[in-house]
């Protein structure tokens, strides 16, 4: 095919390193509910399915939780974040010279996260990317959120897109297991939260760096 009109992307772990604020939100939940901190390298592998589940995971690396504990935390781990979304996190190198590449080809951007919608706007916004992206669609924007395909599927529709026309860039199992699904390929960035090597989750490309994106992206259109 010729190179992909729309380019989707997800969010923590492939155009932002969040952990610092991650951890720092999740280890306020924890310490209301009288449980010991988690050090960043340890939540990094956490995420991947939103905020409730990674409150889960949290709990029960000291012992678990049941859902009075879940339900408590969650609005903590909320309302932390929120206040402190851009205090720590930044987009990894080369991300927004490769946003203007890609938009420079008039390729539609969009993003298909687990986290909230309401939070990936205000991080959007909080970096000083608002209006890079033609759809942004959180993991409460559908009724189903990675790794259904349709979250996927609808994040493209939103942006105008054609599966048949886009790529998928994420970093975790979840995001291979929506593309896939979905019919659409996926490039696996290299630097981001997966808890197993990249080269293992099953995308149809690895990247080390954003300096690898449009090349990438090149030659898996033409080799369609």
């Amino acid at each position: 095919m010729a190179f992909p009109r729309t380019i989707v992307f997800d969010l923590d772990g492939t155009l932002v390193d969040s952990s610092p604020d991650l951890t720092a939100a999740l280890n306020a939940a924890l310490a209301d509910a009288g449980r010991p901190a988690v050090d960043p390298a340890t939540v990094r592998h956490l995420v991947g399915h939103g905020a409730r589940a990674l409150i889960e995971r949290g709990l029960g690396l000291s012992g678990g939780g049941g859902e009075a504990e879940i339900a408590r935390a969650l609005p903590v781990f909320l309302a932390y974040y929120a206040a402190h979304i851009a205090d720590g996190s930044r987009p990894y190198p080369g991300a927004a010279a490769a946003l203007d590449a890609l938009a420079a080809r008039g390729c539609r951007l969009a993003i298909c996260t687990n986290k909230p919608v309401a939070l990936s706007r205000d991080l959007i916004a909080a970096l000083g990317w608002s209006g890079r992206f033609a759809a942004n669609l959180g993991g409460d924007s559908l009724d189903v959120r990675k790794p259904d395909p349709a979250h996927l599927l609808a994040t493209i529709a939103a942006a105008g897109g054609d599966p048949a026309k886009t790529v998928y860039v994420g970093d975790t199992a979840v995001d291979v297991a929506a593309a896939r699904a979905a019919g659409v390929p996926v490039i696996v960035a290299a630097f981001g939260f997966a808890d197993r090597p990249a080269a293992e989750l099953g995308g149809d490309a690895v990247i080390a760096g954003f300096a690898e994106l449009e090349a990438t992206i090149a030659r898996l259109a033409a080799a369609v």
